[in-house]
């Protein structure tokens, strides 16, 4: 049967990278696929759906609100323009034209990242705090909870917090400096998931908003994401959101985000409108959540398990190489490392991943290790037949490099 990508003249990849973005992100499990295409088949009020979204996000997560949003960077680039400009539409109006509103974002110096470039779009100034002398191989310490305290002052918006198992300090010391000055702390944790408890983990430990992304573990689509957190930065964020080109009398702010708030006028297309999200989206995310907390993670822990034992079972057992599949030490999730030796193979990690890349069929692996001399696999996103076409290409590339050097 011909493909979609086929019929497009679009040739299709092994992914064993993951759900990175590049790559296209995961495969969506066929129930959420079929709630997002009966979702095109009606018209809702997108403010109403996205009230009921609020809901199921904040049963989920234990936040008081939550909006499905574009992605995760979408959700970042919402949740700071709601705590510059909380409920007030005028502020909204002039974004990213931050002159005279709290416009600095406080954030420890080894947290930065390509994706704080998000936050900055909303017209903010980044303010580092911290030396990362345990990353630079200088020391042991890192940024600590009153440099933080310190770097807040009358201008501050907002302090981020990219949430990593590395990440410090933790983030119950940075919410505590923050709450003191009455300022809210936003948390990046787009890939924290799995474990599903992280779901709530970072709202119980402090943080008033929360970016997840809904296309990596949570398997929704993959321009999808979650904000969630207080129920009036999530408003905020909605508002700047939305197509708002109506009469206010005609605006039905649902409860479960807006109570009984009175808006002065409702705000124009707001510095968000650029991210918007569909019904399609919000309906497949909503879907997919459910099911990734209802046991979802297991059943897809112990396919990519038997996945990577099937790439392995296929492996020549003389290859210039060991491998291992071992689970992440934070999400469980297995992982198979292959370790080239480069002496006995005649090439490098990084020489591995560009034939695999560069073969047919093109085959994506993660490649942050080649430093080490190693490429790692991820199952997550790999369909039936991948296992056999991986271990195929392995034995070649690998067996036909020892052959040379022979």
């Amino acid at each position: 049967m011909t493909s979609i990508y086929e019929s497009l003249g679009i040739p299709t990849i092994v992914n064993a990278k993951g759900t990175s973005t590049r790559v296209s992100g995961g495969l969506m499990e066929p129930e959420v696929a079929a709630a997002m295409r009966e979702a095109t088949e009606h018209c809702v009020d997108m403010a109403t759906l996205q009230g009921r979204a609020s809901e199921i996000i904040a049963e989920a997560t234990g936040a008081e609100a939550g909006i499905v949003t574009s992605g995760a960077a979408a959700a970042l680039l919402l949740g700071t323009a709601a705590c510059i400009t909380g409920l007030d539409p005028a502020k909204m109006n002039r974004l990213p034209d931050t002159r005279g509103m709290r416009n600095r974002v406080v954030m420890v110096r080894s947290q930065r990242n390509f994706y704080d470039h998000a936050v900055r779009a909303a017209g903010v100034e980044i303010v580092e705090v911290g030396l990362p002398d345990r990353f630079s191989g200088a020391g042991v310490r890192d940024a600590e909870a009153w440099e933080i305290a310190g770097a807040i002052d009358a201008h501050t918006a907002c302090v981020l917090y990219v949430a990593q198992p590395h990440s410090r300090p933790a983030l119950p010391a940075v919410a505590a400096a923050a709450h003191d000055a009455g300022i809210p702390v936003l948390v990046d944790a787009a890939a924290q998931l799995p474990p599903v408890e992280n779901l709530r983990r970072f709202v119980a430990e402090g943080a008033d908003l929360v970016a997840f992304s809904g296309g990596k573990a949570i398997n929704g689509p993959q321009g999808s994401g979650i904000l969630c957190g207080r129920r009036d930065l999530v408003a905020a964020a909605l508002l700047q959101n939305l197509d708002l080109d109506l009469f206010i009398e005609q605006w039905r702010p649902p409860p479960s985000l807006f109570g009984n708030r009175t808006l002065p006028g409702l705000p124009h297309h707001g510095i968000g409108r650029s991210s918007k999200v569909g019904k399609e989206q919000i309906v497949a995310l909503l879907v997919a959540l459910q099911r990734f907390t209802s046991g979802g993670v297991e059943a897809r822990i112990a396919r990519c398990q038997t996945m990577l034992e099937r790439i392995v079972a296929g492996l020549d057992s003389d290859l210039p190489a060991r491998v291992e599949v071992a689970p992440h030490r934070v999400s469980g999730v297995p992982l198979l490392t292959v370790t080239v030796d480069r002496h006995a193979a005649g090439l490098d990690a990084f020489d591995l991943v560009l034939r695999l890349q560069d073969g047919t069929p093109s085959i994506h692996v993660d490649p942050s290790r080649v430093e080490a001399g190693a490429i790692v696999l991820d199952a997550t996103c790999l369909r039936d037949e991948h296992p056999e076409q991986i271990a195929v290409r392995l034995n070649a590339i690998l067996g036909a490099a020892r052959r040379m050097r022979a």
